[in-house]
């Protein structure tokens, strides 16, 4: 989604920066300047490595720090003067949070509690949140008798309870093992549209917020380099550290020495690259290629080219294998080249016993089509 028009969107951040003073007087600016559109009813997450600004952005939506400038406007409401306990948000934290000596039912109904509300009221919102997180049976277990992913559900359930406007997500899957995170990530997202609640997501993990997010802001240093789906920002990275960030990337640095508006030539140390489209460029100037590698095809034999594709020496390279890693569904081959750079492939195991198998200290041949590239200019 573009930026907008402020009107088109249901979460509105202007211009927001952070600072911070630093024990030795300094200033230190953990958000600088961020500006993002939300829809209503959306999901979308922040990305980005530690200490790249996104928890400290996610901790303004909630009120908990203010910001240094910039404004913050939720269905039309301003939220700056608004403490955390007065705005229409809820934040989920990594530790969940329960009360250790609290029933999952108590859990629930606490923030409930201490709005206020009727028993009455009370019972029915956090019966309906049992059903809705599917743990109606455990609701008077404590929470050290539940797994991971069963605490995780009561803390959903408890920032639900309030019906919020805004669901803030600080890593919500994070103290969860690598299976069960997967599972938790689609069932997590079924429950948040099901309830139709906007929703922010912070996360340094990328599979996560591909996973989960319909949009993606990726940050570094205080700011968004680039916002868009989770196919777009792997396909289509728009600088360096996005590609490298998002999945697995070969970076090629080189110089752009035929530029056409139908195709562009550009001379790296290992590889001529032909990319079957113009660019914003010029010849002689510096660029990098970004070459995914499941986007590339390895084999024993020299390759047979498609029709259509470049004639040698373009988009091929020879080398010998240094490392391989079985995955099951694949297999990453890290292949030398004569400089000594290493190319990354990944080859889907589509055959239970392929002809052409590829071992250690094996000679290679690498190839990949005129569309395969991201050329890259910052």
């Amino acid at each position: 989604m573009s930026m907008g028009n402020q009107a088109e969107a249901y979460l509105c951040i202007d211009r927001l920066t952070k600072d911070f003073d630093s024990q030795d007087g300094s200033v230190y600016r953990a958000v600088d300047n961020v500006s993002l559109r939300i829809q209503q009813g959306e999901i979308f997450a922040l990305l980005g490595p530690s200490g790249c600004g996104k928890t400290s952005l996610l901790r303004m939506l909630g009120g908990f720090d203010l910001p240094t400038s910039g404004t913050i406007t939720l269905g039309g409401q301003d939220m700056a003067e608004l403490a955390p306990f007065d705005r229409p948000t809820n934040m989920m934290f990594q530790s969940y949070a329960l009360f250790p000596h609290l029933s999952v039912w108590d859990n629930i109904a606490f923030g409930l509690r201490r709005e206020g509300l009727p028993k009455v009221q009370v019972a029915e919102r956090v019966d309906a949140m049992l059903k809705l997180v599917q743990l109606g049976k455990f609701a008077q277990r404590k929470p050290h008798q539940l797994s991971g992913g069963q605490q995780q559900r009561v803390a959903l359930a408890r920032s639900l309870a309030k019906q919020p406007k805004l669901l803030l997500l600080d890593e919500p899957l994070g103290a969860l093992d690598k299976k069960l995170r997967e599972e938790t990530q689609i069932e997590l997202v079924n429950i948040v549209e099901s309830v139709g609640v906007t929703c922010v997501l912070v996360t340094h993990d990328q599979e996560e917020a591909m996973a989960m997010a319909s949009r993606i802001g990726v940050m570094s240093e205080g700011s968004i380099l680039q916002v868009g789906a989770p196919r777009e920002l792997y396909e289509s990275p728009a600088t360096r550290f996005v590609a490298d960030f998002i999945g697995n990337v070969n970076l090629m640095d080189g110089t752009l020495v035929v530029d056409e508006p139908d195709h562009v030539e550009i001379n790296c140390t290992d590889v001529r690259h032909y990319v079957g489209h113009g660019i914003t460029g010029h010849v002689g100037m510096a660029v990098t290629v970004a070459l995914r590698p499941e986007k590339i095809r390895i084999s024993s034999k020299p390759p047979v080219l498609v029709e259509g594709a470049p004639p040698a020496p373009f988009n091929q390279v020879k080398g010998r294998i240094k490392d391989l890693v079985y995955f099951g569904s694949d297999t990453l081959y890290h292949l030398k080249l004569a400089s000594g750079a290493i190319l990354k492939v990944t080859q889907s195991n589509t055959e239970r016993h392929p002809d052409d198998t590829l071992s250690w200290e094996d000679e290679a041949y690498a190839w990949w089509s005129p569309s395969a590239h991201v050329v890259l200019t910052q």
